[in-house]
């Protein structure tokens, strides 16, 4: 090597890797990436001069310039940029099925009212109907069971501008149920039922993992009967697993969702 080469040469310059080009990503509408300076993870809802606006699964909305490597897509450092053309987001579909109304807050509630027999027949209709019936204004009830509903519906006084709707559990003909219902006849009063023997059963069984519901026999406290043949502790143990296996109206059997669909109808017209 002469003399003149001794320092010329850079012997790091076959070891260099080349820098990765961080890639560059249309910000689509739903796109879900995160901010790593703040861990914000969030859909592209829309976008502000400069910026994009993204929305977490709470509904929560923050606004982040579109600068150099300034997201992680999938994992990866990615650039956003704005798309040249955006399309407008899909309408967002309530669990009832019914299109959301954007940035309608809860209405006043109404003199109207829907009741139904129990705790559960209300969690079970607020998971499903409930971003409707805020909407709607109309307030759900629990009742303890339906043995004195007609004097419940007097005492409530139902009138034009004061409509009640009841959901009954197991409204078959014969039943002690049906009986109880024949006693109301307020034209402002609309009584809707299912078949099923308790809110429970409305649920479909393969929501929960199970072929069918259990026959249980006469004379055993259904709930009781049903957690002793699935192997359940207790029915507020089985009540967390059937609540859980609900997301929306695809979760439960038609009667129960004609029902309340005639009920909402009925107390909002």
């Amino acid at each position: 090597m002469g003399r003149g080469d001794r320092y010329g040469h850079d012997v790091l310059a076959g070891a260099r890797t080349p820098r990765r080009a961080v890639p560059e990503v249309d910000a689509e509408i739903d796109l879900v990436v995160e901010d790593p300076d703040s861990g914000f993870c969030g859909a592209v809802v829309g976008f502000e001069a400069g910026a994009v606006v993204l929305e977490d699964r709470f509904g929560g909305r923050r606004v982040f310039p579109l600068a150099p490597a300034a997201f992680l897509l999938d994992g990866q450092v990615v650039t956003l940029r704005r798309p040249a053309t955006t399309r407008a987001p899909a309408p967002r579909v309530t669990a009832s099925g019914s299109v959301a109304v954007p940035g309608a807050g809860a209405r006043v509630a109404r003199a109207s009212r829907i009741w139904v027999e129990g705790l559960h027949d209300a969690a079970l209709v607020e998971r499903i109907w409930g971003d409707d019936l805020r909407v709607e204004g109309v307030v759900v009830e629990p009742l303890s069971g339906v043995d004195d509903l007609p004097d419940a519906v007097r005492a409530f006084g139902p009138g034009p501008g004061r409509r009640l709707g009841v959901l009954v559990d197991h409204l078959v003909a014969g039943s002690k149920e049906a009986r109880i219902v024949a006693n109301v006849t307020s034209p402002h009063v609309l009584v809707a039922g299912h078949p099923y023997v308790d809110i429970w059963q409305a649920v479909r069984p393969a929501r929960l993992g199970i072929p069918a519901w259990p026959v249980v026999p006469p004379g055993r406290p259904w709930k009781e009967g049903v957690c002793a043949a699935l192997g359940v502790a207790t029915p507020a143990d089985m009540w967390r697993r059937v609540l859980a296996s609900v997301n929306d109206w695809h979760d439960v059997e038609t009667p129960l969702v004609n029902s309340m669909e005639r009920l909402i109808d009925f107390v909002t017209e």
